[in-house]
Parts: C-alpha cells; sequence; structure tokens
C-alpha cells in the first residue's frame, strides 16, 4: 500500500493539520512537542514498508481482515432498494477499531512508549486497545465515563479480563466528552512513557488524519467488493454512523473519489455537522454543539459510542464542500432499526450503525430503486441488554454502578 496524497479529496491535510478550515493543533504548551514527535513518528513508519508490512500483517493474521461484504435480499425486499453490509462486526473485538488500534499500538511500541492510555464511549475502543496491549505487553488504562461503564458493563469486563484498568469520569455529563478529558489529562501528566490512543477521527494533530489512515483499510476493500459484485460498479450511496467519525472516515475514503453519494448518520440529541457551529473542542476546529456563549453543550444518545457534542473535522470539511452529507436520526428510528435487522437478516448489529440503517428507513422513497451500502461498524452484543431494559420500560436499571475500589478493581482476576 502506498501514503494518499493530495490528489484525493481525503488525501494528506497541510502542514497545520487541517482539512480546508478545520483540524489544527489546539493543545496545551506541554502536548506541542507530543504531538509534533507523534506526527514525526507516524510519517516514518506509514513511509516504511517494514511497518506498512507488519501492520498489514496484524489486520490479516490477528484481526481477521478482508471483513466480508454482505448483500441483505430479506431487508432489500422490504425496503426498496439493495441494500449491502460491509461486516466490521466481523473483525477480532467486535467493530471497525481494532484496525486503529492495532496500528497506533503498533506504533506506540516503535516510539518505546510502554504505557497506553485511551478513552471509549460503548467500550468498543477500550476492548481493542485492551486487545492490543494484551497482545504487545503494554500497560493498559481506560477512562470511561460513569453512564457509559453502567450502559456498558459486559465491554467494561471485557477491558478488565484482558488487564486493562478502567477508570470512570465522574464530571460533566460522565459519557464519552469527559472521558476524553481525562485521558488528555493522563497524556499530559505522563507523555515521557505514554502513548495515548485515541479512538476517533478528532483531536489534535495527526490524530484525525492518522486515524483515517488506520481505517483507510475499510474503504479499500470495500470498493473492490462492491466493483467485483457490481460488474465494476459502485454503490449508489455509502452510510455510516458519526458520532467522532472514524468508522464512516474508513470507508468514506475509498468512495469520496467516485459517484457514490457519502452520507453520515448523526443521533438527533449530537447532531454536531446538522448545527454547522465550528468551535474547538479536544485540541481541534470542526463543527461541535455550544451555546451562544461558546460552552460546549452536552450530547444526548441512546448509543455510548455516539454521545459525543463534536465530530471529526475532515467531515466539517467534506459537510462544507459539500462533498458529503450529514442526516440526524432519533433514538426511537434507531431501536426500531435494531431490531428490524436483526428480525429480517439474523445480524444484530451495535446501535450505532444502526443509526445509519434507520437513516435508510426513512429515506426509502428517495433511495427506492438505489444501490446501498451500510458500514455495519459493530456487532449489538454489547447493547442486547440495554434495548431489553429500555424495551421492557425501565432504562434506568442499567445507570446503576458500584464505584467501590473491588468493583472497580484493575484486574478482574485479582
Amino acid at each position: 500500500m502506498t501514503t494518499t496524497g493530495s490528489s484525493s479529496l481525503m488525501g494528506n491535510p497541510d502542514d497545520a493539520g487541517r482539512f480546508g478550515r478545520f483540524g489544527g493543533r489546539y493543545v496545551p504548551e506541554t502536548l506541542v512537542p507530543a504531538c509534533a514527535e507523534l506526527e514525526d513518528a507516524f510519517r516514518q513508519a506509514w513511509d516504511d514498508p517494514i511497518f506498512r508490512s507488519e501492520f498489514d500483517e496484524l489486520l490479516h493474521r490477528y484481526a481477521g481482515r478482508p471483513s466480508g461484504l454482505t448483500e441483505c435480499k430479506n431487508l432489500s425486499s422490504q425496503l426498496g432498494f439493495r441494500v449491502f453490509l460491509k461486516r466490521e462486526d466481523l473483525n477480532h473485538t467486535g467493530s471497525h477499531k481494532i484496525n486503529n488500534v492495532l496500528g497506533q499500538t503498533l506504533l506506540a511500541k516503535r516510539m518505546g512508549k510502554t504505557r497506553i492510555v485511551a478513552e471509549t464511549g460503548a467500550g468498543q475502543h477500550g476492548v481493542a486497545t485492551a486487545t492490543a496491549a494484551a497482545y504487545f505487553g503494554q500497560e493498559c488504562v481506560v477512562y470511561m465515563g460513569e453512564v457509559d461503564i453502567a450502559r456498558q458493563a459486559l465491554n467494561v469486563y471485557r477491558m478488565r479480563l484482558l488487564g486493562a484498568e478502567v477508570r470512570p469520569a465522574l464530571s460533566g455529563s460522565r459519557t464519552l466528552k469527559d472521558a476524553v478529558n481525562e485521558a488528555m489529562r493522563d497524556w499530559v501528566a505522563t507523555v515521557e512513557s505514554t502513548y495515548y490512543c485515541l479512538g476517533s477521527v478528532m483531536g489534535p494533530h495527526p490524530y484525525p488524519w492518522m486515524v483515517r489512515e488506520f481505517h483507510r483499510v475499510i474503504g479499500t476493500e470495500a470498493l473492490s467488493q462492491c466493483q467485483e459484485i457490481l460488474d465494476g460498479d459502485v454503490p449508489d450511496v455509502v452510510v455510516a454512523c458519526v458520532g467522532g467519525g472514524s468508522n464512516a472516515a474508513g470507508i468514506f475514503s475509498g468512495f469520496v473519489d467516485t459517484r457514490a453519494e457519502l452520507v453520515g448518520v448523526e443521533p438527533a440529541g449530537g447532531a454536531a455537522v446538522g448545527r454547522l457551529v465550528p468551535g474547538v473542542v479536544h485540541g481541534s476546529m470542526s463543527f461541535l454543539m455550544q451555546d451562544e456563549f461558546g460552552q460546549v453543550q452536552e450530547a444526548q444518545s441512546v448509543s455510548a459510542g455516539l454521545d459525543y457534542p463534536g465530530v471529526g473535522p475532515e467531515h466539517a470539511h467534506l459537510a462544507e464542500i459539500g462533498r458529503a452529507r450529514y442526516e440526524p436520526v432519533t433514538d426511537t428510528e434507531v431501536l426500531n432499526a435494531f431490531e428490524l435487522l436483526s428480525r429480517t437478516e439474523g445480524i444484530i448489529p451495535a446501535l450505532e450503525p444502526a443509526h445509519g440503517l434507520a437513516w435508510m428507513v426513512k429515506a426509502k422513497d428517495e433511495l427506492a430503486g438505489k444501490t446501498v451500502l451500510l458500514n455495519l461498524s459493530g456487532r449489538g452484543d454489547k447493547d442486547v441488554a440495554q434495548v431489553q431494559a429500555i424495551r421492557d420500560g425501565d432504562p434506568s436499571a442499567l445507570e446503576t454502578v458500584d464505584f467501590s475500589s473491588e468493583a472497580n478493581n484493575t484486574n478482574g482476576a485479582q
């Protein structure tokens, strides 16, 4: 594979780490050298055939790539258009997150960093990070909002089983935004030995670019698979859910220079792109939710992985130039889509990609007769208990959590 340059609409950012006017590096002075070190290390690694070969081998041998492409004939018949799924749910650890995490932890090893910190919302990035850290023998600390720890208890146990320490974020909305804050504070304090494995295409440069490149494999595979099935053609529409937007950036990168329409789907309670208000959060400029005083507002979503008030800066750029559109869906629409795919195709999706399907259902008249590719970015095992509680009329049942020292023990085996 070769590094994609500026000839693509999703090529390299400019020297300041910007996509159009979005992106950049808005960090405390103490983190400027760390970001510069990371950028230099990534550039050297990404141009190194040995690093690229080792990364590709990990994706194949350990993560299980290439992931499959599934045509949903029952669902297609019901909706009136042809539906394909890019099956990132079949990767090791159950989502697209493993692509980026293997790349970053391999880079951390190359940089001589022995400690990994990460943030997580739905827990999938945390599980993937704990998995890769165990594989490479690295210490791992994952920050997760108190609310998300409660509603994603299965993934919390998985992280601890893998040897990671899970630390609750107790401030603000106690969700993903606050977990990012805590992880960045940790990084500032321990930068000499610590690598921050950021989970999406957000944060200061080079993270949005680097994470997208580690996920580019999704789009590269999907383009080839679609062309094989569609006699050299591409889907009319490519759909992916968007919180920070790493899975969407990955699959969009394969189709951005084709005729395919790109649609990112956001939760209605966190539709940062839909508000078209630029601002700075977590180290970069992008569209985000903020009040008239510039204060970041709290996002709300049934999906812990999309419960974020901003969006990756490259998505803001794609929206501004009109190459991609971003549509909101409600929690109710998402829950209905979660059940629809389960019952029509025997595939239980994560609540995150169920957002993409929810929009497809809502837009079925617009999509009639077309071919649509949805990035199924994760499987729904982690969400079944939460959805059951909601359907049983008791959504608060999963918000109770015990933060005693024993319950929050670093290792489940101890």
